[in-house]
């Protein structure tokens, strides 16, 4: 056994296959993937790695086995799906994901090939698991993979907790030692015992106030961009191609980055933190249904159309459009009275969630500082914007007021 101090569950016992698959190289990368990529730039304590958000999956994963009363073989392949969850992460985690998945047609999740060999699956093979079936539990699959990728999965519990603790931002403090003890197996779907309709609902109100606040927001957003743009300008030049970026660490990726001509200067921009700036920040309302369902080829399209509108570089405009809002967590599952209900259809702070998320959404043009009104005029136009008045939004309400000035 090997007990490794942690900085938000403090000592963390760890053995059998998890203990063996600790050492991997596989395991070992993750030491070198940020867990909130460029989320750093807003919020400078923020460099922890994906390696620790591991071991605190692990952790509360052993602590909710030994609750469900689960044993033997079962554990085993819970506690190794644990541990290797985000090895299929590439650089910045998710910050290029997207760009990887499209070039590749690989998420994350998708950790089937990487477990089929090379020492995690020796390591497994030689505790008598079959990679397959770990791989499985990863992407959510079956009555225990809600466990490590489902609506209560352990996987969120850590990272809420540990991301609020390494930004110092206080909203995703949850009680999970009470929603650990809290789990039940009912009909084989997880779910939380009677009387924690209030436990489901602080999990929901933590995700809420963490993404204006660190996930989304808008610097980060804007870093986010940059990099993704500079990493595709890297793959369209020949650089590396995307099933080596896939297996890159962070620094791998920026020294790439600085070496290509046509990707160096925005990663600069990003080394010397100075940012591309809002030229528009549009609310869902003003924004045409066919922008924000539009595929990556249109989006590039637009950019094109701005930038010639304009008259700046094509590279001088960022168009940033998020998928619609959405709320996974509402079909978070609960005993009331004996019935299993989930939590959209019980709790009445869950519409109020979805208005104010919805009310959050912002479409971001993003350019240069010095050409920011001109792209913004442009974007309008291109767009077909609905704004009124200036041409980027203030979005000084609620939890933006304070952080928005902190970035700036």
């Amino acid at each position: 056994m090997k007990v490794i101090k942690d900085s938000v569950h403090d000592h963390i016992a760890v053995d059998g296959v998890a203990r063996a698959l600790l050492d991997t190289p596989e395991l070992q990368r993750l030491r070198r993937i940020s867990q909130l990529g460029t989320v750093s730039l807003v919020y400078p304590s923020a460099n922890h790695s994906r390696f620790e958000h591991s071991l605190g999956v692990y952790h509360l994963a052993c602590e909710a086995l030994e609750q469900l009363g689960i044993e033997g073989i079962q554990a085993d392949r819970i506690k190794a799906a644990a541990m290797v969850h985000d090895v299929g992460h590439g650089p910045y985690s998710h910050n290029v994901e997207e760009l990887i998945q499209r070039r590749t047609g690989r998420y994350h999740d998708d950790v089937h090939d990487l477990l089929a060999d090379g020492e995690i699956a020796d390591v497994l093979c030689d505790h008598g698991l079959e990679p397959d079936r770990i791989a499985d539990l990863v992407a959510g699959d079956g009555e225990f993979g809600q466990l490590v990728s489902g609506e209560l999965d352990v996987d969120r519990m850590d990272y809420l907790v540990r991301d609020a603790h390494h930004t110092g931002v206080p909203y995703g403090a949850i009680d999970h030692g009470r929603l650990v003890r809290e789990l039940r197996y009912v009909d084989g779907q997880l779910v939380l015992g009677e009387g924690n309709v209030q436990t489901a609902e602080s999990l929901l109100v933590a995700r809420a106030l963490m993404n204006p606040t660190v996930y989304s927001h808008s610097v980060a957003r804007i870093s986010k961009a940059m990099l993704r743009r500079a990493t595709e300008a890297l793959l369209d030049a020949g650089g590396t191609d995307a099933r080596t970026l896939a297996w890159m660490d962070d620094a791998e990726l920026v020294v790439a980055l600085r070496e290509c001509e046509a990707s160096h200067p925005l990663v600069r921009r990003l080394d010397e933190r100075r940012l591309y700036k809002r030229a528009i920040w549009a609310e869902i309302d003003d924004v045409p249904g066919g922008i924000i369902e539009a595929t990556h080829d249109d989006l590039v399209r637009f950019e094109h159309e701005i930038a010639d509108r304009a008259d700046v570089p094509v590279g001088h405009v960022i168009l940033d459009v998020p998928s619609r809002p959405s709320m996974a967590e509402s079909t978070t599952r609960v005993l009331v009275n004996g019935e299993v209900r989930q939590l959209g259809h019980q709790s009445p702070l869950v519409d109020a969630l979805r208005s104010a998320q919805y009310a959050q959404w912002r479409l971001g043009v993003y350019s240069p500082a010095d050409e920011r009104d001109r792209v913004g005029r442009a974007a309008v136009d291109v767009l077909g914007l609905d704004i009124d008045g200036p041409l980027v939004s203030d979005v000084r309400d609620g939890l933006y007021t304070t952080l928005d000035h902190f970035a700036e």
